[in-house]
């Protein structure tokens, strides 16, 4: 997660002007003993798209990625220590797309791919946000449920955007409204699995004043078997806010830390919180100041 990070922060500037980061589709794949095909797409690039050397680096999981091959006009090189003849590269200069398939992937294939590209004359190299490979006979499966539960606290209105029982545990959720996404007062919780099956689960918290209600937000995710978008407004539910506590909180995820650190920051806000608080420091207060008279 770090390297990932870190390979989307160099994609921000590069001597001076900005530079494109690469799109990679699909976000995951789950495959056995098939074909694994990967796109990476550079569609507004400012340079010469024949002009650039596309990079694939292969990462597997606790190790540091290798680069596989890479392209240059047309002429493909793989790295030593990996067989050419399983790896087709097809570079499409209209599309402004290069397309990575593995064939009959084995299980040492399990990894993510992370496309990459270098401007001609210069060092930098610009990352994609990868492709995780999956070898596996398992089947992928899309969310079995998703809504938005939605409570008015004070001053604010909370939406809970809950995504359950998908496999792999690779998505993507994104909050927008209208115009462009929302990254302000927006909370992604980390995915967590079901003690029962074999399936993940995930949330999502978006806090807006109350005086957007109206205003349409909508949850948006991204899962190798489905994409799907969920309007707040489409969102007829407003449990009590115990209720979206037990939702979020009691569904295998009690040892979850995002949440525990949203469920912590609003009993911060409780005012019963607060005059125990204060409370305690005039006991201490009162317990100095009476040690202080006797002495």
């Amino acid at each position: 997660m770090l390297l990932l990070v870190v390979l989307v922060a160099t994609a921000s500037w590069s001597y001076g002007f900005a530079q494109e980061m690469p799109m990679q589709s699909p976000i995951s794949i789950t495959k056995f003993q098939k074909s694994a095909r990967m796109i990476c797409e550079i569609q507004t690039l400012q340079s010469n798209f024949d002009g650039i050397i596309i990079h694939w680096y292969k990462q597997k999981e606790g190790e540091a990625p290798e680069r596989l091959l890479f392209v240059s006009g047309n002429k493909v090189t793989v790295e030593s220590g990996f067989k050419a003849n399983r790896y087709l590269v097809e570079r499409n200069s209209v599309q402004k797309r290069c397309v990575l398939t593995i064939k009959d992937v084995i299980p040492d294939d399990d990894a993510t791919y992370y496309c990459a590209y270098t401007v001609i004359g210069y060092y930098n190299k610009v990352f994609g946000s990868g492709t995780k490979l999956f070898v596996s006979d398992k089947q992928s499966s899309p969310p079995a449920n998703s809504e938005i539960l939605q409570k008015k606290h004070e001053n604010q209105m909370m939406y809970v955007c809950l995504i359950e029982k998908f496999y792999p545990e690779v998505i993507r959720v994104t909050w927008t409204n209208d115009e462009k996404e929302v990254t302000d007062n927006v909370v992604k919780g980390d995915i967590w699995k079901s003690t029962k099956d074999d399936d993940y689960s995930i949330a999502s918290w978006l806090t807006v004043p109350a005086e957007n209600k109206d205003k349409k937000y909508y949850c948006t995710y991204e899962h190798e078997e489905r994409k799907d978008s969920l309007s707040t407004q489409d969102s007829l539910k407003t449990p009590p806010q115990e209720e979206v506590c037990r939702t979020v909180f009691n569904r295998d995820q009690l040892m979850h830390r995002t949440a525990y650190l949203v469920y912590i920051t609003l009993l911060l806000k409780s005012s019963m919180y607060y005059l125990i608080v204060l409370f305690f420091i005039y006991k201490m207060w009162a317990s100095t100041n009476h040690r202080g008279k006797k002495t």
